[in-house]
């Protein structure tokens, strides 16, 4: 994975032909948190197949309004050229390799009755009940996640608070929405399933 500079709206929607997923960083350099998102992307390795274009504000001044987003940094998720939703601010590289990975996790998953499996980041300790529980659940509902040990990554746990003010696991992260503990009514409405 690598930072792919654009210059303008023009020169991005060139290089995203083609492309069925692809991610764009807009970002101002010189700011403290732009310049981390940044960095901390830059040391994201070991994942092939995920394009990530960048646009400094400061130089390109045409993309984020196309886009609607008014802060930076903001990481964008663009499927067939189209804003499906972003991340806010700087994040730990290790979250935003989860965050890769699982997009490609979902991209190879099969797609039953037209429906679209959702994305789903699991943070979980080994020896946490509740967490066996959850992955137990989502194993009979035949969903798919990616797993993230949180005692083995004390960032990724310290993101976890920052985002949700919670240390305890499970905690999921549904489509972008983060559930804390087995809050099952909440996690079944942010599958669609009906109960």
């Amino acid at each position: 994975m690598e930072l792919i500079s654009v210059k303008s709206y023009a020169d991005l929607q060139e290089k995203l032909k083609g492309l069925k997923k692809a991610y764009l960083l807009i970002y101002k350099s010189g700011s403290q948190t732009s310049d981390c998102a940044y960095q901390n992307l830059q040391k994201v390795k070991d994942i092939d197949g995920v394009k990530v274009f960048a646009a400094d504000v400061s130089q390109v001044r045409d993309i984020h309004p196309q886009y609607g987003v008014k802060t930076a940094p903001a990481l964008l998720e663009l499927e067939d050229g189209k804003y499906v939703k972003d991340i806010k601010g700087c994040n730990d590289p290790s979250y935003y390799k989860a965050y890769f990975e699982n997009s490609l996790f979902q991209a190879t998953g099969t797609e039953e009755e037209g429906k679209k499996q959702p994305r789903i980041i699991l943070y979980t300790t080994p020896s946490c009940p509740w967490c066996n529980r959850l992955k137990q659940y989502l194993k009979s509902l035949n969903m798919k996640y990616h797993d993230i040990d949180v005692s083995k990554d004390p960032k990724i746990a310290e993101e976890l608070v920052r985002r949700t003010g919670q240390t305890g696991v499970p905690q999921a992260e549904i489509n972008g929405q983060m559930v804390v503990g087995f809050d099952k009514p909440k996690i079944d409405r942010l599958l669609g399933i009906k109960a």
